[in-house]
């Protein structure tokens, strides 16, 4: 019975990585025209007990994305330099949209799994029954 609650555990952390990436996707598509607002992006690591991987993730360190940043012409923008440009974001919609996307597919795949694995071990608790 550990097999299944092992991948149980492996679908639940994978979904749990991807809520939380698709958290900061939202996060920066919602700070898009934040002026010097730098594009947020997660890492995931492999957990690892007594030394051997468990196939589980985590999410890792946040890191900041150190692109340029656009530099927008309005002179009557209260940040604006005395060329009339202020430091936009670099947030890309379509890069943003991309991740989402991918975010959803993959938490869409854990969700299966965890649904085959129940439907399995449901199963296997039947055939024990008779």
């Amino acid at each position: 019975m550990t097999d299944f609650s092992d991948a149980i555990s492996v679908a639940t952390s994978g979904m749990k990585a991807q809520a939380s990436r698709l958290r900061h996707v939202s996060e920066n598509i919602a700070n898009t025209d934040t002026p010097g607002y730098r594009r947020k992006a997660i890492t995931f690591e492999e957990m690892v007990n007594l030394g051997r991987p468990t196939g589980e993730v985590a999410v890792g360190q946040v890191r900041l994305d150190r692109s340029e940043l656009s530099r927008i012409y309005d002179p009557a923008h209260p940040m604006a330099d005395a060329a009339g440009y202020y430091q936009g974001s670099n947030v890309n919609l379509l890069i943003e949209i991309a991740d989402a996307r991918e975010a959803q597919r993959s938490y869409e795949a854990n969700l299966k799994m965890f649904d085959q694995v129940r439907q399995m071990s449901t199963a296997l608790m039947d055939l024990l029954r008779r």
